[in-house]
């Protein structure tokens, strides 16, 4: 009998000291709409960037739950959301970009000639920085004081 009532007790007192809800609890509801903020100012950020930036604003939030809300809520935690091209990259620093290449050539003498040439890739344009009869050395500083 004293067994039997020890045994109710006891599941009486594990049945309310259970938490009303198992496992972890939910994010800050702040905390979530901060996350889907930066990621709708800095579409190129991915779920690790966004965790990255928290953490520099002293949020304390693990990396997989914010792909966790991401993913809740739609959004590719992936940085493919606005990944840019190589050929829209070469477009927009076309203004920047130079190619340049050492030519070699034969003149109707027959001596050889080393042409160094530059191309802008915004205009097209090709210039010829120099031209000299000696062959440049590959990494030499003397090089350029030939030309």
């Amino acid at each position: 009998m004293l067994r039997w009532h020890h045994d109710l007790l006891k599941r009486r007192h594990a049945h309310t000291c259970r938490p009303k809800r198992p496992g972890r609890p939910r994010t800050v509801r702040s905390t979530r709409i901060l996350i889907l903020r930066l990621v709708r100012e800095n579409p190129s950020w991915g779920y690790r960037r966004v965790h990255g930036e928290l953490t520099t604003l002293g949020v304390k939030i693990a990396a997989s739950t914010v792909w966790e809300i991401l993913k809740q809520e739609g959004v590719d935690p992936a940085p493919d959301r606005a990944a840019t091209t190589w050929a829209d990259f070469l477009r927009s620093q076309a203004d920047a970009l130079l190619a340049c290449d050492f030519i070699e050539t034969v003149t109707l003498t027959g001596q050889r000639q080393y042409i160094l040439a530059v191309i802008e890739h915004a205009t097209k344009r090709v210039r010829v920085l120099g031209a000299t009869a000696h062959r440049p050395l590959p990494g030499s500083a003397r090089q350029s004081e030939t030309l």
